[in-house]
């Protein structure tokens, strides 16, 4: 049956927080075709963030359909524990999701997602865990607001981030704890920049990504971004911060040497976008408060200008 027409009042493992969601994210009744779930999944991959689609361009075709799946699962996942609105009814979805999880490896699942995610998961030998990793973090968001350390950061990295570098890994032939570790370090980068370009929005959920030792070190409040007051101590915390987002995207570097050209290529420009929102964090005196920094159209050519030099090197 198409997934649109599912009729998720049916569904015993109802849960009110559906209804903050699109439809087509439900659990139908019956599993779709393979066919039907295949363009499920590129039908949201393709509708959601460009970032995707010009990442995609560099992409060999045959992979293109399983880097579609497994997209569909990261966006799922990520909107039930964001955009429902209510901690409980998110936790309660994330129980749904996982259970999904859980008989996709049983070799039963009903949501189209998971229905595509099987081949892939059988083609690639993916452990369950680099996909359930991912719900421990969205689960953390409903319940932890705050991080004491960086350490408390890099920890939640670890389930938030680094899984995702982990299965782009596996796609593409790579499952070496060597590689692993590198993709974690870019993965973790681009986490801490998006947090530090992202405090207000984070503030408006009530979340503070900024470790409260730093913000302490250098006596910022959260008054201070409260009231969106960029001051000389914020300015030096993100300057702090930005430096050591940097670090990481170092550390992760040599990882663009040690995988095949077209892997390499958006890796590289991945790793360039992150950078650049420092860059743009940077060019407007680290004050994030006031606007929200972001990468200009002009930039973001260049960049994929760039990606597509090196492939055709």
């Amino acid at each position: 049956m198409p997934v649109s027409s599912a009729n998720s009042s049916s569904i015993p493992q109802q849960a009110l927080g559906w209804n903050a969601l699109p439809e087509s994210y439900r659990i139908p009744d019956a599993a779709p075709s393979l066919a039907e779930a295949q363009a499920y999944c590129e039908r949201l991959a393709k509708s959601h963030y460009e970032n995707f689609s010009v990442a995609s361009w560099f992409l060999p075709s045959k992979l293109k359909q399983h880097f579609y799946n497994v997209y569909a699962y990261c966006r799922i996942s990520d909107d039930l524990g964001d955009e429902v609105g209510d901690a409980a009814q998110s936790l309660e979805l994330l129980d749904l999701w996982e259970a999904e999880l859980n008989a996709c490896y049983a070799g039963a699942p009903r949501h189209p997602v998971f229905v595509a995610l099987a081949e892939t998961i059988k083609r690639f030998g993916i452990p369950k865990y680099e996909f359930s990793d991912l719900l421990i973090a969205f689960r953390q968001d409903q319940t932890i607001t705050r991080f004491p350390t960086f350490d408390d950061i890099l920890a939640y990295c670890r389930y938030s981030a680094n899984p995702v570098g982990h299965l782009v890994l596996y796609l593409c032939g790579y499952s070496d704890a060597e590689r692993q570790k590198l993709s974690d370090y870019t993965c973790t980068a681009l986490q801490l920049a998006n947090f530090w370009q992202d405090v207000v929005v984070d503030w408006d959920k009530a979340r503070i990504y900024l470790p409260l030792d730093s913000m302490q070190r250098f006596g910022v409040m959260e008054n201070d971004i409260a009231q969106r007051r960029a001051t000389p101590q914020f300015i030096e915390l993100m300057k702090f911060e930005v430096q050591r987002a940097r670090e990481w995207f170092d550390r992760g570097m040599p990882l663009i040497k040690m995988v095949d050209k077209e892997l390499a290529v958006d890796l590289d420009l991945f790793s360039r976008g992150g950078q650049e929102i420092l860059n743009a964090i940077e060019k407007q005196g680290y004050d994030v408060l006031r606007q929200r920094p972001v990468i200009s159209k002009s930039r973001k050519l260049l960049l994929v200008a760039r990606a597509a030099a090196g492939k055709l090197l």
